[in-house]
């Protein structure tokens, strides 16, 4: 698992379109598009649940509930796949500064013993 973290934090998008690709995880997790999709659940699931009723053009337009549900499952996926690249790449960058923390004292010592 930690060589795919490792591949997913070392990929940097080649193309316009997987630079473009390289952008859906962040919308999805955005807290506007959650947001939205807390809204349109409001709408077209608690709404009809208490008998109010929701056009048939809404719901065409906006979904049923399993498409919001799932939707909103998919903000969940990517707003955790960034949090865990990033991290990883935060943990990454701690390795590298004790890594050369390391070796300059290892420097140090190894030249006042001379």
């Amino acid at each position: 698992m930690a060589d795919t973290i490792s591949q997913l934090a070392d990929a940097a998008p080649a193309g316009r379109l997987q630079r473009a690709l390289a952008l859906v995880p962040r919308a999805l997790s955005s807290r506007i598009h959650i947001a939205f999709l807390a809204l349109l659940g409001v709408y077209l699931v608690i709404l009809p649940l208490v008998h109010v009723h929701v056009s048939a053009f809404a719901e065409l337009v906006g979904g049923n509930y399993t498409n919001v549900t799932s939707d909103l499952g998919a903000c969940i996926a990517a707003g955790g796949t960034i949090h865990v690249l990033r991290s990883h790449r935060e943990h990454r960058s701690e390795i590298a500064e004790l890594r050369s923390m390391v070796e300059r004292l290892s420097r140090q010592v190894g030249g006042q013993s001379s």
